[in-house]
């Protein structure tokens, strides 16, 4: 059986595996805070390293380099991968494994004492590399959810939870898609489960638009 495993290939997967993750880990709301506001976005308001607490608490000013900061870290990984691993027609699984350690990084960076955000932007942009379809379901869920509650977080969860039911719903039928995908949203809610606790209890704040 060990004869017959691609070594190559797997040495691939741990090459995107690392790569992902270390670029996962540059946060844009951390980066942003400190060296343009002189200030830890972890130590105010939520206390999340995340867009949404960054607004809530700088502003819309800044919010631009935080955006693109967190997608180009994601692109970058994704990407590659699909290009590394499209070499042994695997560009799917490349793009979601990868996917996923961006996430991982995000949420739990090495940089940062592994106290980073909620991987909301990491898993939105990795789900149109993935399909634009499905990129289409979830940030639509996400708007509707987030349009009818107020619940930035609620929304999170909605497109954690859609993410892999769409990708079994058109017809990604590889096992292992279906499982990094699914441990993606699961990551998703994960990250969330306080915020789950505070609507279930009624203190969750409500997103606004910020005058």
């Amino acid at each position: 059986m060990w004869q017959d495993i691609n070594w190559i290939l797997v040495l691939d997967f741990a090459v995107v595996a690392v790569i992902a993750y270390l670029l996962g880990g540059i946060n844009g709301a951390i980066i942003t805070s400190k060296y343009f506001y002189k200030k830890d976005i972890r130590n105010y308001g939520s206390g999340n390293a995340g867009l949404t607490n960054f607004y809530r608490v700088f502003g819309k000013y800044g919010l631009v380099l935080v955006l693109a900061i967190d997608i180009m870290k994601t692109v970058v990984p994704v990407v590659f991968a699909g290009w590394l691993l499209g070499r042994y027609d695997m560009w799917l699984e490349g793009s979601v494994f990868a996917g996923f350690f961006a996430m991982l990084g995000h949420a739990y960076p090495v940089y940062y004492g592994f106290k980073g955000g909620k991987a909301v932007m990491a898993g939105g942009t990795m789900v149109w590399f993935v399909d634009w379809r499905v990129g289409i379901i979830v940030w639509v869920a996400f708007a509707i959810a987030v349009l009818l509650t107020r619940h930035v977080s609620l929304g999170s969860v909605a497109a954690g939870i859609l993410y892999p039911i769409a990708m079994a719903v058109l017809g990604v039928n590889s096992t292992f898609v279906l499982i990094m995908v699914t441990l993606s949203g699961a990551l998703l809610i994960y990250r969330h489960k306080d915020n789950i606790k505070r609507i279930i209890n009624g203190t969750e704040s409500k997103f606004t638009f910020r005058k």
